[in-house]
């Protein structure tokens, strides 16, 4: 299904001419504000007035999750802190947390970005969401809530964990969809099935 036509039929020629404009802001803006972006742009001798096709794309280096944890907790931000209304992180749980800042226009883009996921694997208003993604520091959690009220379907915020709850509420509510790690939705469903629910 389409959530907007606009963008996700856009021609091909159209969609990268976006694509190329897009790539330009922000590696002027990473190498104006961001002085980790900035040393490794010039080690890899690459301003960005160089970026002038798509294929320019292979000539930037990545970025690793080791620089993110090198430059814990803000050092990979690109705007100033007072633009930041939302921040998450990892759990860190094989080394230093990465993190990640929003800004309003950020948490925007999440949820139109979200709401045409949900629409292309069939989800619309009228459904029900069971949403079992985190809602604590992991980002996951309130994208998929912000994308399903974007998209208009009903969200239960039921977050992960308290698994026998959760397969009651799934029993009483009846939701249409279910989100969630492919690992959780597998121990919700030995739970249910153990507690004798469908």
């Amino acid at each position: 299904m389409i959530y907007n036509i606009e963008y996700e039929t856009m021609p091909r020629e159209a969609l990268e001419s976006i694509q190329l404009k897009r790539l330009q802001a922000v590696i002027s803006h990473v190498y104006a504000a961001v002085p980790f972006y900035r040393k490794k742009l010039d080690e890899a001798g690459i301003l960005p007035g160089d970026i002038k096709t798509l294929k320019d794309l292979q000539r930037i280096p990545f970025t690793t999750k080791q620089d993110l944890r090198d430059n814990y907790p803000f050092g990979m931000f690109a705007v100033p802190m007072a633009n930041v209304v939302r921040i998450h992180a990892s759990s860190g749980t094989t080394g230093q947390p990465t993190v990640v800042g929003y800004t309003a226009r950020d948490i925007n883009t999440w949820a139109e970005l979200m709401a045409r996921a949900l629409s292309a694997a069939g989800a619309g208003r009228g459904d029900i969401i069971h949403n079992a993604y985190g809602y604590g520091l992991f980002t996951g959690g309130l994208g998929v809530h912000y994308g399903a009220e974007k998209l208009g379907a009903s969200v239960i915020p039921v977050s992960g964990g308290n698994t026998k709850r959760q397969a009651i509420i799934m029993r009483d509510f009846k939701p249409t969809i279910l989100t969630a790690t492919p690992s959780y939705t597998l121990h919700l469903a030995e739970a249910a099935e153990e507690m004798g629910i469908s």
